[in-house]
């Protein structure tokens, strides 16, 4: 194996140039200086930022810039942080920038009550008197469409306190699941004990060796299965504080609460669930090939994971993966193309591992800096995808930034999927074209099909889950351990069909899913993933203006709500066209996926 070099023996050439940002740690200190002057003129404002049209301009304006100057320090500070976590001077850097962004908010913590003192229509009468208001317009509306659940002063002061008051609940949930749990030990694939966790189990879920993978799934959700009321009882807590928040707030149901925040219509939730049920033909068969091609006689949750192509180990320079990037995304034609030119050549992208760097990948940066780019790219298909989706992710950012004002530069997290999905399956596909091998295209073929199966499948599963939660805490119901498993074991049935055995260990799963403390957010992935194949589709199918629709929605930041963006691209979430193209792109990937395997067991 070879050994992981010191950020100082890493080549500039694999390093992104935060020098952009700051050529000196002196020039980074100067703006937190800035910055706090910034912070302590705020709230000179409060008294008079209602007088007229100019003093809500002044007012708002010196918050955006104050807030815009602090995402510059954070993202520089937070970097540097991921360069070597071990560095004690980046984490300096690091907590510095965040007490900026805690004291702006207590100094502007006046700002939402006392606008939201006034109606909208008092707003509306003050862009003619002041026509640069304006600019904020899209913003002031956003405000005030919350107004209607909005409390007293008195009443939020009691909320927050409240809020304060409970345990944090996610926090109790990691450190269970990461931390606390001993899920014992298991043999591998060498015959030796290694020590499972909540982190390492993927690695023996995956195994190509079928004990491994039985004896990882029986002992993580053994260990689980008597952690039971534990996790319950947890559970429970959040989805009743969720639900009683919403319900003192005047909202209708939780869940429409959480999607009228994603500033969406309850419908496209209900069109997915709806539309991936009537679409599990495919999944079932997918599951039946696999059964075949793995040669079993019953094929358990614990084989659905298990690689078909058992050795494949084509390797990627770094120069390889970026002409196949920047093939891959000429479809979208030349700005585009000039764009990921400018992530190359303008030393964007962090690319390889060193000591102490973060692990993974994302994208970063803010309006005032490259959408900077974190990988570890070791050569491998997944890296190269991985570099692909992060510049999906970094193109979509430098357009929204580069065509709207900082209030509207960021897009919403309801399509922060989107872009780096579109370009993660045109990849797929031009590797699967382009294989070289049959084993490689069935490597492929498999890993894109896992793909649908945990984005688009598996994700719907826990939503019907957790909206199976909140209607009954709603109903004032109780949940109990065997109410969770039943549920949980039914739901798994229904997802894996007959094709496979769906062992009664599953029934725990959920225990260590720490999205469901994050209140209906797992269908984002599944909409993500669906709004991508059909904009993919209607690119390579050649559809009329399809591209430049595409480019077009790139541009939007939050200027509209996340839906009304999407149709930009010709996507609309409520309508079940989207998801029936998606799981019609997953069938095809399945005959696809039948047709090589015949192709390989032929050699």
């Amino acid at each position: 194996m070879e050994k992981i070099k010191d950020r100082s023996e890493v080549e500039e050439q694999y390093k992104w140039d935060l020098t952009k940002i700051y050529k000196t740690e002196e020039e980074f200190r100067k703006d937190i200086s800035k910055a706090l002057k910034l912070i302590e003129k705020v709230p000179k404002h409060e008294n008079t930022m209602l007088d007229s049209a100019k003093d809500l301009y002044d007012t708002t304006t010196i918050i955006m810039d104050t807030s815009r100057l602090i995402q510059k320090i954070y993202t520089y500070a937070s970097l540097k942080y991921n360069e070597n976590i071990a560095d004690t001077s980046s984490i300096a850097l690091r907590e510095d920038a965040l007490n900026l962004d805690h004291k702006l908010s207590e100094k502007a913590a006046f700002y939402g009550p006392k606008l939201l003192k006034c109606e909208y229509e008092t707003i509306e009468k003050m862009y003619d008197e002041y026509p640069k208001l304006r600019e904020y317009e899209i913003y002031f509306k956003r405000y005030f469409r919350e107004k209607a659940y909005i409390l007293d002063e008195k009443s939020e002061k009691l909320l927050v306190s409240l809020n304060k008051a409970f345990s944090d609940v996610e926090s109790i949930h990691s450190s269970l699941t990461d931390s606390d749990i001993d899920f014992g030990t298991i043999k591998d694939e060498d015959g030796k004990d290694v020590i499972l966790t909540n982190t390492n189990y993927r690695n023996f879920i995956e195994s190509k060796n079928r004990k491994v993978r039985e004896s990882a799934f029986k002992q993580l959700y053994g260990t689980y299965a008597r952690y039971k009321t534990t996790f319950t009882s947890l559970l429970d807590a959040h989805i009743k504080q969720t639900s009683t928040f919403c319900k003192i707030r005047g909202y209708k149901s939780s869940l429409y609460s959480l999607m009228y925040d994603d500033e969406l219509d309850e419908k496209v939730f209900t069109t997915l669930v709806n539309s991936v049920e009537s679409g599990l033909s495919p999944l079932f068969k997918y599951y039946k090939i696999k059964k075949e091609i793995l040669g079993l006689d019953e094929l358990h949750i614990y084989d659905t994971y298990a690689p078909i192509v058992s050795k494949y180990e084509r390797k990627f320079t770094y120069k390889e993966a970026v002409d196949i990037i920047k093939d891959v995304t000429s479809v979208f034609g030349e700005e585009y193309s000039n764009i990921i030119d400018k992530a190359f050549k303008e030393k964007w992208i962090d690319l390889i591992p060193n000591t102490g760097k973060t692990g993974g990948a994302f994208s970063g940066g803010c309006y005032d800096t490259y959408p900077y780019i974190l990988t570890n790219f070791q050569g491998s298909y997944n890296d190269v995808s991985t570099l692909i989706h992060e510049l999906g992710h970094s193109v979509h950012s430098y357009y929204s930034r580069n065509n709207n004002p900082f209030v509207y530069g960021n897009y919403s997290i309801v399509v922060a999927e989107v872009a780096s999905k579109v370009n993660e399956l045109l990849f797929a596909k031009y590797m699967i074209k382009n294989s070289k091998s049959v084993e490689e295209k069935l490597y492929i073929l498999d890993l894109l099909m896992s793909l649908f199966k945990g984005t688009i499948y598996r994700q719907t599963m826990y939503e019907e889950f957790e909206k199976f939660l909140f209607d009954k805490v709603e109903k004032e119901e109780a949940l109990t351990s065997s109410i969770l498993a039943e549920k949980f074991y039914e739901l798994n049935k229904k997802y894996y069909g007959k094709d496979v055995v769906v062992d009664k260990e599953i029934e725990y799963e959920w225990e260590r899913m720490p999205h469901l403390y994050y209140d209906f957010y797992m269908y984002k992935y599944a909409t993500g993933l669906s709004a991508a194949c059909y904009i993919v589709e209607s690119i390579l199918s050649g559809k009329a203006n399809a591209r430049e629709n595409y480019l077009e929605f790139l541009k939007q930041g939050s200027r509209l709500a996340p839906n009304d963006e999407l149709k930009i691209a010709g996507v609309d979430l409520t309508d079940k066209k989207v998801y029936e193209s998606a799981i019609k792109m997953f069938e095809d990937l399945t005959e696809e996926f039948e047709k090589t395997y015949k192709e390989y067991i032929k050699k």
